[in-house]
């Protein structure tokens, strides 16, 4: 991805912590849609936007981290969902500073009707912006205002 912009924008997805699960934990949470259900969901989206996703999912926040730097130079943005990191994750924070990619976070439930705990995201500040509470479709319109942002800023450069 040097100066030329490719044709296909390509986006990472990154899962966080726990997300693995999803279909067997907490159900009146987070649904009953698996991982792969949300990332088929995801991938048909990206389909009929013609981007190209790359869906990755770790516990480890380090792992996170490598895949958010590994990103500069390879994705055009970052679709995330960081879990519990979100709320606890300085790392995962200035990685997504560091590469200055633009990124937007998602969460399945609505992070303001739980735990106070939650009610804080370090990675909100920095990135484009925030989707919750509406479950997988979270991740679809993060996805659709993601490539609309990267559309935009093309077309005004």
């Amino acid at each position: 991805m040097e100066n030329s912009q490719p044709s296909v924008l390509s986006i990472l997805v990154l899962h966080g912590p726990n997300l693995n699960l999803l279909g067997q934990r907490e159900p009146g949470i987070y649904g009953s849609l698996t991982l792969d259900a949300i990332n088929n969901l995801l991938a048909a989206t990206a389909e009929t936007l013609k981007v190209k996703i790359i869906p990755l999912q770790s516990n480890h926040e380090g792992v996170l981290v490598d895949a958010i730097h590994q990103a500069l130079g390879e994705h055009h943005g970052i679709l995330i969902n960081a879990g519990a990191y979100t709320h606890t994750s300085v790392a995962i924070r200035d990685a997504i500073a560091a590469v200055n990619l633009p990124t937007v976070e998602v969460h399945l439930s609505n992070i303001y009707r739980r735990e106070e705990f939650r009610h804080h995201s370090y990675l909100a500040p920095i990135v484009v912006g925030q989707i919750s509470g509406f479950g997988a479709q979270s991740y679809l319109l993060g996805l659709q205002a993601l490539v609309n942002h990267l559309q935009v800023t093309s077309s005004q450069k």
